[in-house]
């Protein structure tokens, strides 16, 4: 099994249960790095998150990661884990108010502590740059930071995934890796 998997496409295609279904594979002790923010006036958004959490086998353990995402991966190091984060784009959007400089600094301890860690990690990241530029600062501002973010783990991620049109896609076998120019 490999070290870092990242499982992305657009929203309602699959990649969570295809991340579920990886996680199962590996025949680990599977923490469910849980990236959401619960709001009780949000009906529709726990109503989501609960169908998430139906789906997940009960020895699962569920930790709630809305921001210090590396930390917790730094504290699950062991070989005989298996940490799924669902989803980078939701924990990007906990993030947005991070200055350039904090964002930098919270993505390199982030590739930092998967390249580290003994854990198997799946990752589970949305496409969104596939339509038009948003009109507005924060929409850009997210679609940039959750797409640079997708381009430098399918870096380091082996294999990557992309789950679209009701089918998988194991983008290390049919792909060429993009190299990153200036690190960025």
């Amino acid at each position: 099994m490999y070290k870092i998997i990242l499982v992305t496409g657009p929203a309602r295609c699959g990649k969570s249960e295809w991340a579920e279904s990886l996680a199962i594979q590996t025949g680990k002790e599977v923490f469910y790095l849980a990236t959401a923010q619960t709001d009780p006036q949000d009906i529709e958004w726990l109503a989501r998150i609960e169908k998430h959490a139906q789906r997940r086998p009960a020895e699962w353990q569920t930790l709630l990661v809305p921001v210090e995402l590396a930390a917790k991966i730094r504290d699950c190091d062991r070989a005989n884990c298996c940490l799924l984060v669902d989803s980078l784009g939701t924990w990007v959007a906990n993030c947005l108010d991070f200055d350039e400089e904090t964002w930098e600094q919270t993505t390199i301890e982030l590739l930092e502590s998967l390249t580290q860690t003994a854990a198997t990690a799946i990752l589970v990241a949305e496409e969104t740059g596939w339509g038009v530029v948003p009109a507005y600062p924060i929409g850009r501002k997210f679609r940039d930071r959750l797409g640079q973010l997708v381009r430098q783990l399918g870096a380091i991620a082996n294999p990557v995934y992309l789950i679209t049109g009701g089918h998988i896609l194991n983008l290390s076998t049919l792909g060429v890796p993009l190299q990153i120019q200036g690190g960025k």
